[in-house]
């Protein structure tokens, strides 16, 4: 690659970002928080045009999979070290982070894009086959892993035992990998559209491809990093207004969300809502497909309680979000109602979570 290319915003910003957060002055004071803000901010946009390069490079639906699997790697990381910091004052967070994140994707991401896509295109088309295939493997998912354990005897309360932990996983494990196999393999073809893409002509170097995915893990990292770092200004921002601790998770994995969310809203914007459901719901199947595994594992390993079943308002919103998805998604083709209704669902959860 050239100098020239080397000196654009989206690879200083991330350099910038991770000599920041390792030279300790995000802890400095409010005037170093806001700094840590921006380079925050330009780290997400820098995530989404390396993201953007490797999918030209790779196609579909490779591209889509590939941002997911980075962010839901980071997912875990996070939720994993606080779980194990915390100890048993962490109990709910890895249930109430997924759930968050899952809200967000489906109501927010979803909803934003099919909105967006809608006020400038009317109409806009996708494979209807795809999003059946996505909704098949996350409603199974997050029945398993989400509602299930309320109903279970083994133990009292919304857990599940070790045996019913590993059996869940494994579930999801090959749930997760059937499909990829679906959508990567068998049937490609369900998540492609011909003419989606109106900028696939332009295909990049190997070498520009191989330093745009290093500087996707990069900014994927710090983008947690520095979440994770702000974490107790939040959190002190929430208690001043008198909310619930629990609107820390739906904040901080919001901000997780960012780099897949502004992605899937651009290509929304250039027509590609394939690329937008591909991504959408690949990020919500890839986040509970992969978390529950792996935090599984962690919390077996440390004896760490882990509350996975979720309470009676929650499941509500859950059920009336899927189906909401799920009638919205299967005429393959969208409008502005669909994104509106979708944004009414996520304002209620939001809502909810602030006023209980």
């Amino acid at each position: 690659m050239k100098l020239k290319e080397l000196l654009h915003y989206t690879f200083i910003f991330p350099v910038l970002a991770v000599g920041y957060y390792f030279s300790g002055l995000m802890e400095n004071g409010v005037v170093y928080e806001i700094i840590a803000g921006i380079l925050l901010t330009g780290s997400v946009l820098s995530a989404v045009h390396h993201a953007e390069v490797v999918a030209h490079k790779v196609g579909e639906p490779f591209g889509t999979i590939i941002l997911a699997l980075c962010i839901t790697i980071i997912e875990v990381a996070l939720i994993i070290s606080l779980m194990v910091a915390g100890g048993s004052e962490a109990i709910t967070l890895a249930r109430d982070t997924i759930f968050a994140a899952v809200m967000i994707i489906l109501n927010g991401i979803l909803g934003i894009c099919i909105l967006v896509g809608g006020v400038k295109y009317y109409e806009q088309f996708f494979a209807r086959t795809s999003a059946t295939t996505y909704l098949v493997s996350i409603v199974s998912i997050l029945v398993l892993t989400l509602i299930l354990p309320n109903f279970t005897s083994s133990v009292n309360g919304p857990f599940y035992n070790t045996a019913q932990l590993i059996f869940v996983s494994i579930a999801c494990l090959v749930i997760y990998g059937v499909f990829l196999m679906v959508q990567t393999v068998r049937h490609r073809n369900y998540f492609i559209i011909t003419g989606d893409h109106p900028d696939s002509h332009f295909i990049p170097s190997r070498s520009q491809t191989i330093v745009s995915f290093v500087f996707l893990v990069i900014c994927l990292v710090i983008v947690v990093l520095m979440a994770k770092g702000l974490s107790a200004t939040i959190e002190d921002m929430v208690q001043s207004i008198g909310a619930p601790k629990s609107l820390v998770g739906v904040i901080i994995a919001g901000v997780v969300l960012l780099p897949e969310g502004v992605a899937a809203i651009r290509a929304a914007r250039n027509n590609q809502i394939q690329s937008s459901v591909n991504l959408a719901l690949g990020s919500a199947l890839a986040s509970i497909g992969l978390t529950i595994p792996a935090v599984s594992i962690v919390c077996i390993m440390y004896d760490i309680p882990f509350v996975l079943g979720l309470d009676k308002k929650d499941i509500i919103l859950l059920s009336l979000s899927v189906f909401i998805v799920m009638l919205s998604l299967s005429r393959g083709k969208t409008n502005i109602l669909y994104g509106t209704v979708l944004l009414v669902n996520l304002a209620a959860y939001i809502f909810t979570v602030i006023v209980p």
